[in-house]
């Protein structure tokens, strides 16, 4: 049997389901197999309803919260295995035939899931149908991740950026950006107050600055496609963080075949990410020519396409933009993923291409950022 034969039968084994697998079993490979029994498994999770058995109340689920979390990771498999038409029927079928609808109708059972990556995962796959008190709620969970993310990063990325912290002498310069929050405290334990509870601040500390940065504009695109949500997430979280710097400019854009320009919330990594239409087609060289449009320094110019590098649209665009950018002498970088695995999946003949002519192109993992960013305002 071919491979082409073999796919086809396996196929008709997921139509059928588990219970012919005596008569007809998975075939191919280990991770083809695999692949099948996973989609397999996503399947007998939704349409055993159908038969009248109740997934949500099996031994694996303890408590009610246990079994809305299992739903989320439903939903987040299902979008990685399957292609986006498939994974919008299931949806659909979820919701609308078999009442999985936890995630977008129960306000309080939302509240109830831990506020981590899968969970914001699933609600930026299904906020499109969440309305009222239940996006409101869906609202909060991004925030609180999204800040969660920003408060782990933060201080690797600005320690990198401002360069080495004089810790030893005391800034003339009273300003909240060189506030010794540390010394601070410890200078003033001695002042706690028992009765309130609270330290009475009698002294404040500030620090110098031993290096000054000039200046600069950095324009980040986000491709959108469902495939890239991780680097989305982090990418709307590193806007934010560049924004706070007192020194740079940030001008972001969102994209598939359209573009959004969400410069004036690229200080609210939440709001970005609600505004966020996962799917969709791609179109790098029109977003890249919008974001050429928005260069007035070159020199003082920091461009990040964050994408997974497959085009749809026409790629002699692409690669003449990118070309008209380095030349101008703005830096130019395509961050493939940017997530906790950087194990991208992306075209690596346009991104050689890419790399021939002077962009950087790569992948990166969250605690890469700082010495990236530190780099990139040198």
């Amino acid at each position: 049997m071919d491979t082409y034969e073999q796919t086809a039968v396996n196929r008709w084994r997921l139509v059928l389901g588990g219970l012919t697998d005596k008569q007809l079993s998975f075939g191919g490979d280990g991770s083809e197999i695999q692949s099948f029994q996973d989609m397999e498994q996503l399947l007998d999770y939704l349409y055993s309803r159908s038969q009248g058995d109740d997934v949500r109340t099996d031994d694996r689920s303890g408590s009610l919260a246990g079994s809305v979390l299992t739903a989320a990771e439903w939903i987040t498999k299902v979008r990685n295995l399957f292609p986006n038409q498939t994974a919008e029927v299931l949806e659909k079928h979820a919701l609308e035939e078999f009442d999985m609808t936890e995630l977008i109708t129960d306000k309080e059972v939302l509240e109830s899931m831990k506020p981590d990556m899968n969970l914001l995962k699933s609600v930026l796959q299904l906020k499109h149908l969440m309305k009222g008190e239940v996006l409101e709620t869906a609202k909060r969970i991004a925030r609180q991740v999204a800040d969660d993310i920003r408060q782990k990063l933060e201080n690797d990325i600005r320690r990198s950026v401002y360069g080495q912290i004089d810790r030893n002498s005391s800034s003339p310069v009273h300003s909240a950006r060189n506030l010794d929050i540390n010394k601070t405290i410890r200078r003033n334990l001695k002042n706690y107050d028992t009765e309130s509870k609270k330290i009475m601040l009698k002294n404040i500390y500030f620090s110098n600055r031993v290096r000054r940065y000039n200046n600069r504009r950095v324009i980040i695109a986000i491709d959108e496609s469902g495939s890239m949500m991780g680097s989305v997430i982090y990418s709307a979280v590193m806007a934010q963080i560049i924004s706070n710097l007192p020194f740079a400019e940030v001008k972001l854009i969102i994209f598939d075949t359209n573009i959004v320009d969400l410069s004036d919330e690229a200080d609210d990594s939440a709001q970005v990410l609600m505004s966020v239409q996962l799917g969709g087609g791609t179109d790098i060289g029109g977003a890249l020519s919008y974001c050429e449009t928005l260069i007035s320094t070159p020199s003082r110019t920091s461009v990040i396409v964050v994408t997974d590098l497959y085009e749809g649209g026409w790629e002699n665009r692409l690669l003449n933009v990118s070309r008209n950018i380095i030349g101008s002498g703005a830096k130019l970088n395509f961050l493939t993923a940017l997530d906790e695995n950087a194990k991208p999946d992306y075209d690596r003949i346009l991104g050689q291409k890419l790399a021939d002519m002077g962009a950087f192109v790569g992948a990166m993992t969250p605690d890469m950022l700082g010495d990236y960013i530190g780099k990139m305002f040198a």
